[in-house]
């Protein structure tokens, strides 16, 4: 499922906006990809750098928290769209690549915020090339900046990553407390890892939606171990 949150509401236009997109959560195994936007009008982003906005993985779970709630304050328009597992594995199945999808769900924030530029963390080292098929999707003019590492370089889009984070953060709580999965969702968190193997001991399978990426390989590699566990069990009874 694909979900859009309107986070604040639209203040009255009081000179040129901008606006910042970034993710959280692309590479999990676990869980959604929460793309995040923050629009406000540019004569705010001081406000944005006073209050000491930076990339979300410099900050811990409770700094983030913290300033999401005085990003809300400042901002013109936040949105924030989230990509379940199985949303993610239907792209893939229709031959859409994550890079395709993302810069699909980024144009969509960016077409609801409607600023006069727009800064996106880009997911790619190859910017131009993902730029170039984001003015493709594009339904309305903006000035489009895509940059790598532009959760570092600029505010806006620090406020990005740092709303998408808290959001992907929260999904995960949710996710913990009714699975028991533990960690970031990340193949390289081992604490993720030990618990999807757990889950799948207890229950020998995972749900069909709402979990895991199945068309991830860290879940293929899982379950196949899994079923070569319960033919050697069979063969050895």
């Amino acid at each position: 499922m694909t979900e859009i949150t309107i986070v604040a509401g639209e203040k009255k236009r009081k000179g040129p906006v901008v606006c910042g997109v970034d993710e959280a959560g692309r590479g999990a195994v676990v869980g959604p990809l929460v793309i995040a936007g923050v629009s406000v009008f540019e004569k705010d982003i001081a406000k944005l750098k006073k209050i000491g906005v930076r990339d979300s993985k410099e900050l811990s779970p409770s700094q983030r928290e913290k300033l999401a709630k005085e990003i809300e304050k400042i901002a013109k328009d936040i949105v924030v769209l989230k990509v379940g597992p199985c949303k993610i594995d239907d792209y893939n199945k229709q031959g859409v690549n994550l890079n395709r999808m993302e810069a699909m769900k980024m144009c969509t924030i960016i077409d609801c915020l409607n600023a006069n530029k727009s800064y996106v963390d880009g997911p790619e080292v190859n910017t131009e090339k993902f730029k170039r098929v984001m003015q493709k999707m594009l339904k309305f003019g903006t000035e489009l900046v895509v940059e790598n590492h532009a959760d570092s370089t600029y505010a806006v889009v620090s406020a990005a990553s740092i709303m998408a984070k808290v959001e992907r953060d929260k999904e995960m709580a949710e996710l913990t407390k009714r699975y028991g999965i533990e960690g970031t969702g990340y193949p390289s968190d081992e604490r993720t890892i030990k618990s999807m193997k757990e889950f799948l001991a207890k229950n020998k399978k995972f749900p069909e939606k709402g979990l895991v990426r199945y068309s991830w390989d860290t879940t293929k590699q899982m379950l196949g171990e899994n079923k070569q566990k319960k033919l050697f069990g069979f063969l050895n009874r």
